[in-house]
């Protein structure tokens, strides 16, 4: 049991609370996407290769039982491209009904299904022909959309089209300044493969509105299969703060990098919070991380109350009429103490902006189960540890933390630091 001692906010009637995984993080074996033709290539820039995962493919029915025992009523995870088209116009029937048991499986355990479309990861066939940047990848896109159709059915109500675009037009932008001979990627990050500094690219206005128009290619497609389908992105939120005198710097610095994405989100019908940590700008552009913070296995300042900073953020670009989902936050450590300390803050900073009045949903961990962080199995955010040799599942005290909070649909707010966690939850 969680600390019940000190104020508590009462979640609202369908508020979700649980966990998040993407596809190629967990799956393993991902054979047909772009990510692993790169983690493979001989001389590879990147440290570790996907390989097995978290063995998801095989092994989601434990997961699904575990987030449902633990006490959450949500599950966020991907459907990959590459495993449903990994030629192009080739449906891999058995990938459809693969996912679509994936579906019925959550909402046969109690979990509301959130299915994200794309998660960084596109089929090999897809990024060798240019990609996002082709004249027909939007109409692709909504093709593929037109298969997930099939997986939703009409027991999926969440679906993301895009994960963190932002991030994907960062990633993009780095790999051409690698081509040209400009800084080198390096190890670690949420980015795909590729870890870089972001103050020395930007994305091209090219590829942000090629992920926008694919967005809403997509959005399209989904309302007319069901105008039930509740249809957002998600948007890697930076938490950009400018010092005294930065103002005009650091909005011009976080317009292309995020803003842009989230006024795309404006016609939606709900848009993805993902926040881990906050960025600091200066006269001269970002600064570095303060002297003698406290870092995270991801180099990240901690700094839990960047979430609730993201909503209001998020709140003032989007508008307050378009619902906010946390589809992601969390903390790379191998310190579970830290994971609940982290987390409560969070959740306090959340419930800080919910009582302001924002239109939050749900809130989904990042992430469900210690997975594949891009180039390195090192950063541990899950709230399950994971076997490397054996994939036996392990749940951590964090999870049975904060399924706690979601069984009894409370969250705290900031005054109950929770004593005797790890006692309580062995």
């Amino acid at each position: 049991m969680a600390d019940s001692s000190g104020p508590r906010f009462p979640l609202p009637d369908g508020f979700l609370m649980g966990a998040s995984t993407s596809a190629h993080q967990v799956e393993g074996n991902n054979v047909s996407s772009d990510l692993w033709a790169l983690e493979n290539q001989p001389g590879t820039f990147i440290a570790e290769r996907s390989g097995d995962a978290a063995d998801s493919f095989h092994r989601w029915p434990q997961d699904m039982d575990l987030l449902r025992d633990l006490g959450f009523n949500a599950y966020r995870f991907g459907i990959e491209w590459a495993r449903i088209e990994p030629e192009q116009g080739h449906v891999s029937r058995a990938a459809v009904a693969h996912y679509r048991a994936m579906v019925r499986g959550a909402v046969e355990r109690g979990l509301t299904p959130v299915v994200t479309l794309h998660h960084f990861t596109s089929p090999n066939w897809f990024s060798a022909r240019g990609g996002w940047l082709t004249e027909d990848a939007a109409e692709l896109f909504a093709s593929y959309t037109r298969t997930a159709v099939e997986v939703l059915g009409e027991d999926v109500r969440y679906v993301a089209t895009i994960n963190e675009p932002n991030m994907l037009a960062l990633v993009h932008a780095m790999r051409r300044a690698a081509e040209q001979g400009r800084p080198s990627p390096t190890e670690g990050g949420d980015t795909g493969g590729v870890a870089f500094d972001p103050s020395t690219v930007e994305p091209s206005p090219n590829m942000t509105a090629a992920l926008i128009r694919a967005h809403r290619a997509a959005y399209r497609v989904l309302k007319e299969a069901d105008p039930g389908y509740q249809v957002g992105w998600t948007v890697a939120n930076q938490v950009y703060q400018a010092e005294p005198g930065a103002e005009e710097i650091a909005a011009a610095y976080a317009r292309p990098r995020e803003d842009v994405f989230l006024e795309a989100a404006r016609e939606d019908d709900w848009i993805g919070v993902q926040a881990y940590t906050r960025h600091r700008i200066g006269p001269h552009g970002p600064l570095p991380v303060p002297e003698g913070a406290e870092t995270t296995l991801t180099r990240w300042e901690f700094y839990p109350e960047a979430l609730g900073e993201a909503v209001r953020h998020t709140r003032q670009v989007v508008g307050a009429g378009v619902p906010v989902i946390v589809t992601e936050n969390g903390i790379a450590t191998s310190d579970d103490e830290r994971r609940v300390a982290h987390t409560e803050r969070a959740l306090a900073s959340l419930v800080a902006q919910m009582r302001a009045g924002a239109d939050v949903r749900g809130y989904l961990h990042w992430s469900a189960l210690d997975n594949y962080e891009w180039g390195s199995y090192r950063p541990t955010f899950g709230l399950i540890a994971v076997d490397p040799v054996t994939f036996a599942r392990t749940p951590k005290p964090s999870a049975r933390w904060l399924g706690a909070l979601a069984r009894d649909r409370h969250l705290p707010c900031g005054a109950d630091r929770p004593q005797h966690v790890a006692a309580s939850a062995r």
